[in-house]
Parts: C-alpha cells; sequence; structure tokens
C-alpha cells in the first residue's frame, strides 16, 4: 500500500495562503503582463531620474537650478490635471497609455542622444524636462484609473496599488544604484539610453493585453460641465478633500528633497555619484519595505490610521537626514524617510481609488496627481530658493518640521472622515452593516 503524503503543518498551510493572497492581483493576466513591463522599464526611469539631477549639477553646481528643473518638469501635472482627468474619463485609457509611453521613449532617448553627442545644455534640460512632464500630465490619472481595469475585480484592487507600489519602489532600489555606477564609469547619458529601451517593454506588454470592449460610457455632457462635477465631488467629500489636503502639504514642502540629493552627496557628505546612488537606494529600500508590508494587508480597513503615521516618520527622517553629516546615518535616516513617504502615498491612493465612483475615478485621480506631484514643482522650487539663501540641511530640517505638522493636523480629521467613510465601506461590503447608533464606530475603521 502506497503511503499517503504527509499533510502540511498548520502553520506552513497558512502561510502558503497568506504568500498567495499576498500576490492574488497577479492572477488577472492583464496585470501581470503590466506588471513585467513596468518592472523592467521603472528601472529606466529612475535611471534617468539620478543622472538628470546629476547632470544638471555638473553643468550648472546651482541648488537652485536643481530646483528649477524640477519645477518646469512637474509643473504641467499641476496646470493640466483636471483637465487630463476629464479627457482620461472620456477616451480609452489604455490608448492614451500606449501614446504617453511613446513618446516618453523618444524624449529619454533625445536626452540621451545629445548628452552622448556632448551637446547637452541647460535650456534643452528644461524643455525635455517640460515635455515629460506635459507626458506625466496625462499619463498619471490615466494609469491610476486603468488599474481597475487591469484587474477587473473591486476585491483585488488594493492589493494591486501595493503590488504597483512595490514594484515602483524595487525600480527605486535598483534604478539609482546602477545610475550611479553607470555614470561614475561613463556618462549619464547611457543611463538616458537605457531609459529610453527599456519603454519597450511596456509598450510591447499594454499592447498584448486583452481588454473588454466598450468599457467607457458616451456622454453628451461638455468637458467644462464634468471639471465642474469632478471638482465638486472633491470639494464635498470629507475624505478624499482632506487626504488631498494632507498630500498636498506633504508634496509641496517634504517631496522636493530629493531635488537637493545631489547637494548632500557632493558638498554634505563629500561624495560623489556614487554617494548619490546609495542615498536614492536606500530611499528604494525603506520604500520597498513599506510597499511590501501593504501587500500582506488583506483589506483596507483601518488604513485611515496610518496616514498620520507616516507623516510622522517621513517628517522624523527628513529632521534626522538635514542634522546628519555622517554617510551611515544618512542612509539610514534615507531608509526611514523612503518608508514614511512610500505607507502614506500607497494608503492613500488606495484610500481614494476605494472610496470613489468609478465613472468620476479619472478626474478624482487627475485632483490626486495634481495634489501628489502637481504641486511638487513649486516645492522644487522653494527647496531650490532656501537652499541656495539659507543652506540645504536647513531646508530638509525646515521640510521635515512641516510634514510632523500636516500628519498632526490629519489625525485632527480622522473621526470625522471615518463616520463619511463608513456608509461607502457598508455599501461594498468591506465592513458589516452598523446595527449600533450612527455615532458607535466599529474597530475596523479606526
Amino acid at each position: 500500500m502506497t503511503d499517503l503524503p504527509a499533510a502540511p503543518a498548520p502553520q506552513e498551510a497558512k502561510a502558503s495562503r497568506d504568500f498567495s493572497h499576498a500576490w492574488r492581483a497577479l492572477r488577472h493576466r492583464n496585470f501581470r503582463l503590466f506588471f513585467g513591463g513596468q518592472s523592467i522599464s521603472l528601472i529606466g526611469t529612475w535611471m534617468t531620474r539620478v543622472a538628470t539631477s546629476w547632470l544638471v549639477y555638473r553643468l550648472t553646481k546651482s541648488s537652485l537650478m536643481l530646483g528649477t528643473v524640477g519645477f518646469v518638469g512637474q509643473i504641467p501635472t499641476f496646470l493640466l490635471a483636471p483637465l487630463a482627468g476629464v479627457i482620461v474619463d472620456r477616451i480609452n485609457r489604455h490608448s492614451v497609455l500606449v501614446w504617453t509611453q511613446t513618446i516618453a521613449m523618444l524624449q529619454s532617448l533625445t536626452l540621451a542622444v545629445l548628452t552622448l553627442t556632448h551637446h547637452i545644455n541647460m535650456a534643452e534640460v528644461l524643455a525635455l524636462s517640460m515635455l515629460q512632464g506635459l507626458v506625466n500630465a496625462f499619463d498619471m490619472p490615466a494609469r491610476q484609473s486603468f488599474m481597475l481595469e487591469m484587474v477587473e475585480h473591486s476585491a483585488d484592487l488594493s492589493n494591486a496599488i501595493a503590488i504597483n507600489s512595490s514594484m515602483v519602489n524595487l525600480a527605486r532600489l535598483v534604478g539609482p544604484a546602477l545610475a550611479g555606477i553607470l555614470i561614475a564609469a561613463t556618462s549619464e547619458g547611457w543611463c538616458f539610453a537605457i531609459d529610453g529601451v527599456s519603454y519597450i517593454a511596456v509598450i510591447v506588454s499594454l499592447l498584448l493585453m486583452h481588454l473588454k470592449p466598450g468599457a467607457l460610457a458616451k456622454t453628451s455632457t461638455s468637458m467644462l460641465h464634468q471639471l465642474r462635477e469632478g471638482w465638486d465631488y472633491v470639494a464635498n467629500f470629507s475624505p478624499v478633500r482632506t487626504i488631498l489636503l494632507l498630500f498636498a502639504v506633504l508634496s509641496l514642502m517634504g517631496f522636493p528633497f530629493m531635488v537637493l540629493m545631489p547637494v548632500f552627496a557632493a558638498q554634505v557628505l563629500h561624495g560623489g555619484p556614487h554617494t548619490l546612488g546609495f542615498l536614492m537606494g536606500a530611499v528604494g529600500v525603506g520604500s520597498l519595505a513599506s510597499g511590501l508590508s501593504l501587500v500582506l494587508r488583506r483589506s483596507v480597513r483601518g488604513l485611515t490610521g496610518v496616514l498620520p503615521v507616516s507623516a510622522a516618520l517621513f517628517g522624523s527622517g527628513l529632521i534626522l537626514f538635514g542634522l546628519s553629516h555622517t554617510l551611515w546615518f544618512s542612509i539610514l535616516m534615507m531608509l526611514v524617510t523612503g518608508f514614511g513617504m512610500m505607507q502614506g502615498t500607497t494608503v492613500s491612493n488606495t484610500i481614494i481609488q476605494t472610496l470613489v465612483d468609478g465613472r468620476m475615478r479619472g478626474r478624482v485621480m487627475s485632483f490626486y496627481m495634481m495634489a501628489f506631484v502637481g504641486m511638487a514643482p513649486f516645492g522644487s522650487l522653494l527647496a531650490g530658493a532656501l537652499a541656495h539663501a539659507f543652506g540645504a540641511q536647513r531646508t530638509v530640517i525646515f521640510s521635515g518640521a512641516m510634514c510632523l505638522a500636516a500628519g498632526l493636523w490629519f489625525s485632527t480629521q480622522r473621526n470625522a472622515i471615518r463616520q463619511e467613510m463608513r456608509p461607502v465601506y457598508e455599501r461594498l461590503g468591506i465592513v458589516p452593516q452598523s446595527v449600533d447608533e450612527p455615532e458607535t464606530l466599529s474597530p475596523e475603521l479606526q
């Protein structure tokens, strides 16, 4: 008689279920394609970000110019995101993404040719940065609102967002490290060239997707009316409004610390491209750890409590980084900063996409991008100006203090927004229907 295989131990079976649950969004073919293509392309994207910062600093030795390049590369998102959100809600999001990725590929290849032939100058860097900003203004809301079309089932949406964040942050870990090595060995131009070629992977993945036709409803409503409708939705729904206000402050005051990294690498820590790669890589490690911790979550319940904690971690990390003069402690604080930054970004994205009405998704996500990315150009310009006047370290310390204050403010709003979120969560089946008095709040939302 053949012996039957032993049943797995309860702990092993539970671990296996947890692991499969953590990656459940990858069951969907379209999301698997997106994951594969983006995993390659994003490494190139992060290489270009580091290479652009180092190129600008090498050409100008100016923290103000670093802030200026950040400004022109992000201001189109602030100016065009609401209009882009309306357009994304009216046309095929898949087609938008194919076009944006193709234009971004051409932009990176142009930057590569100019740099490798030694014809690059600041006017061209500014112009190409602005072109990338124009592309991002349409790409970001399209990408975010397209997420639900790729996973098909709303129950897997939060997992898809968390996996996407982990993918972004794995690229943030690998890309800057590769860029630092490549810049030190050759020049910034090869980083731009690799980025341009890497876009082929995501374009191919988009073209291979099988999508259900006719997902968009036809509308005779004017774009201006739809724009106003999206604004009213955001302005009158306090959970979304409060989260967007928090991230507008964090984006304005905190996120632009990235544009000052070359100054810290060269002047504060007395290093070079390798040092910049280590600092950016540390941000990636912290962000990746944050994304993986969210992948393991089974539900969006309880996420509102994560937002003020993440803002506090982000702000504290920036303050201590600004005080540091040693490489190992600076890297450690970049780990903390990256964890807090990505924890808040991913959680806010998940909550908003869970709450928002499907027909408003593109418009609401455009306002999210306006708060998350659109405020950054003003922050980059402000950070550059403050660093020029008072020094990079004082600027980052001040930025961290503002992020701490923003997290404290959000914590005072939590009770009110949880009450307004509960009916939506009940309708979606995320929390059970309440049988208590209206003011009684279940622990799931605390």
